[in-house]
């Protein structure tokens, strides 16, 4: 009887920790006496056979490395059942009965799909948007944050020293999070998420000019992309309070960059719970972040789930940055 083997993949929008968890899944999986198969560029690698057997020194000096080591990709392709069927032939041809698919709710999805082609599948969160409604926590988040926070804190020297209004847009199409975090953390006067309806004149302006009476003279207005319009709201800023202002998009510069130590810890205990439930033949799970506790949950279950939005953080955000 053929060694039994579990394959590793990463989806989506890459995240800093990714490598982190590969390199659980891979150990923890050679330790309980599996093969273990990267499997590169995502759902496509499975459908265009792009796997490589993994050892123990495949994922060393990794852990601190942002990115993925496995490459990513969206897969449009794999949507499709032919495609799905077609994956898991590929998988029971190499004798892989259980796939760690670490991304977002698009890459659970399929995992879902493969789950149903016969493939036991586990996904592990991992997007930078912490915008996953079953987990509390993302692996990938934590480094997003600090990287924002560090290049807010930048903007804001130079902001201070032309006694300028500087409005920034982090990443979170969907998702406030990232930009409710960082805008406390750097005591920014306006936040615009995608969850609170806002008003421009009641929510900025009005708070830039009722600062202003205290003596302060320069501004951060952190807006999520999901927002978005950052140009148009420096352009309305200056026009209407005679203001400079000045507009940057941090993009792409806070997806990369060496994960922080709770991305690196986390993404290790994820990866670790996904082995155990494939070494069990258990699959159709998510491993999740419950009340600070590594768990897991049934995918349609976890896929079902509403985010909910912290209005409490949020009251305290526009209380005190004032």
């Amino acid at each position: 009887m053929a060694q039994k083997a579990i394959a590793v993949l990463t989806s989506g929008g890459d995240a800093p920790g990714m490598n982190a968890a590969v390199r659980a899944v891979v150990r923890s999986g050679i330790n309980k006496g599996l093969r273990v198969f990267g499997v590169y560029r995502g759902y496509n690698g499975l459908l265009n056979g792009e796997i490589k057997e993994m050892n123990l020194r495949s994922v060393s000096e990794i852990i601190g490395n942002g990115g993925t080591m496995l490459y990513t990709a969206r897969s449009e392709e794999f949507k499709k059942k032919e495609a799905q069927l077609r994956a898991a032939e590929f998988c029971r041809s190499n004798d892989i009965s259980g796939v760690v698919v670490i991304g977002g709710d698009g890459s659970f999805q399929g995992a879902r799909a493969l789950t149903e082609a016969g493939i036991n599948c586990i996904g592990v969160p991992g997007t930078i948007d912490n915008d996953i409604a079953c987990s509390e926590y993302t692996v990938g988040y934590d480094t997003a944050m600090n990287t924002a926070l560090e290049m807010v804190d930048r903007i804001r020297d130079t902001a201070q020293s032309h006694d300028r209004c500087s409005i920034v847009e982090v990443m979170g199409r969907r998702c406030g999070d990232i930009a409710l975090q960082t805008g406390i953390a750097t005591g920014a006067t306006a936040i615009l998420v995608p969850e609170v309806e806002f008003n421009i004149e009641r929510d900025v302006i009005a708070r830039i000019v009722n600062t202003q009476k205290t003596g302060k003279k320069h501004f951060i207005i952190v807006v999520a992309e999901g927002v978005g319009k950052v140009n148009d709201l420096a352009k309305y800023i200056e026009q209407r309070l005679g203001i400079e202002a000045r507009a940057t998009v941090l993009g792409h510069v806070q997806r990369g960059g060496s994960p922080t130590l709770r991305d690196r810890v986390v993404a290790s205990e994820m990866g670790y719970r996904a082995v155990e439930l494939l070494a069990q033949d258990i699959g159709n799970r998510v491993v999740v972040m419950r009340d600070g506790k590594i768990t897991d949950l049934d995918i349609t279950e976890a896929l079902q789930m509403e985010r909910v939005f912290d209005t409490e953080l949020y009251k305290i955000a526009m209380t005190i940055s004032i």
